[in-house]
């Protein structure tokens, strides 16, 4: 942005004279200094929110892998149940404490992912922000200096 700004006073101190300058074309000239800021607006928000998909993926499949492993569990559990005919504690127990494990792993994994992707959401948020307030309050008093300057 303020390499934009210094090209922009260069180009109207040199392009013409300050007598046919109109407060029309100055303000014309100040779109280079907008992309740019938007350009970095973007920039910025593209790095800050370059490690919240990985936080996000996480906390939503971690549950999906814990419920394979619950389901892994009790099948091996039946399979047991199925090879000795009997249902007793001691065959369905390792089987159903295994897709206990799976489950609370899971869990463990994903809540906190969860919470810090939407922490990190928000102060991402209150970062653009406060990016989006400051280009527009550099804008302002850029433009409000190149209407005062006289013509």
């Amino acid at each position: 942005g303020y390499h934009e700004l210094q090209k922009l006073g260069k180009t109207t101190a040199t392009s013409r004279s300050a007598a046919e300058e109109t407060l029309e074309t100055r303000l014309a000239g100040m779109e280079p200094l907008k992309r740019a800021l938007r350009k970095a607006e973007n920039l910025e928000s593209s790095r800050l929110s370059k490690s919240l998909s990985f936080l996000a993926t996480t906390g939503s499949t971690a549950p999906f892998i814990g419920l394979f492993g619950t389901v892994w569990g009790i099948m091996t559990s039946f399979h047991e149940i199925g090879m000795r005919g009997s249902a007793s504690l001691a065959v369905v127990a390792p089987g159903v404490s295994e897709a206990l494990v799976v489950t609370a792993a899971g869990l463990a994994v994903a809540i906190p992912a969860v919470v810090f992707y939407n922490y990190y959401s928000n102060q991402m948020a209150e970062i653009e922000s406060r990016m989006h307030s400051f280009s527009i309050d550099f804008l302002n008093l850029v433009e409000r200096d190149f209407i005062s300057r006289p013509i």
